[in-house]
């Protein structure tokens, strides 16, 4: 089975990105990005998804975080679809339920082809995690989907504190999405998808 990898330079006048993802790794992690609450967050990714991660990214934070966050989860979306290719033989939909103490997330993903993003979370959260806007957190998951053309569903009932209430998303993305990407022994060969494409 051929590895499934993917790598995506992305360049603008506000950051340099680089990310480099293998599906099937062992939580492998090597992140900066400048903002320290967001490489814990991608670190949480890479490691409960058993995704060997790699993400570099120089961005314009002397203005603020926005860019460095929205470009790298562009690029890591991007790279994400690239390490997918055909498709066939996966799972295709995952879901995962994870409490972080007091806080509870709920993400359900389809690797379908199709960008769509639901999203809820707590309201009148902390606004600040460090220099991590608490805001961003929808961001980044609209960017991340965007660009690796998947329908993904994020619920957080209930939490408090809102390092909890960000954390607990990543680690149940990670691993809806590791469930997701899995090849099932019983579809070898096969692309789940009554419509011929994903």
């Amino acid at each position: 089975m051929s590895p499934r990898v993917g790598r995506v330079e992305r360049t603008t006048k506000e950051t340099s990105v680089l990310v480099e993802i293998n599906l099937d790794g062992t939580g492998k992690v090597d992140v900066a990005t400048g903002v320290g609450f967001y490489d814990h967050m991608l670190d949480q990714l890479g490691r409960h998804g058993l995704f060997d991660l790699t993400v570099k990214t120089d961005g314009d934070l002397h203005i603020d975080t926005h860019h460095t966050i929205e470009d790298t989860a562009l690029a890591l979306g991007a790279a994400f679809k690239q390490a997918l290719g055909d498709k066939v033989g996966i799972y295709r939909f995952g879901n995962c339920t994870v409490p972080l103490d007091e806080s509870l997330a709920q993400v359900t993903v389809d690797l379908s082809g199709r960008p769509y993003l639901v999203h809820t979370e707590p309201e009148n959260i902390a606004p600040m995690i460090g220099t991590y806007d608490t805001t961003m957190t929808r961001h980044i998951l609209e960017s991340f989907v965007a660009q690796a053309q998947i329908a993904l569903h994020v619920h957080v009932p209930y939490g408090r504190n809102a390092h909890h209430i960000v954390e607990c998303q990543f680690k149940a993305l990670a691993r809806a999405l590791r469930y997701a990407a899995e090849h099932d022994p019983r579809a070898a060969g096969i692309l789940p998808s009554t419509k011929g494409a994903l």
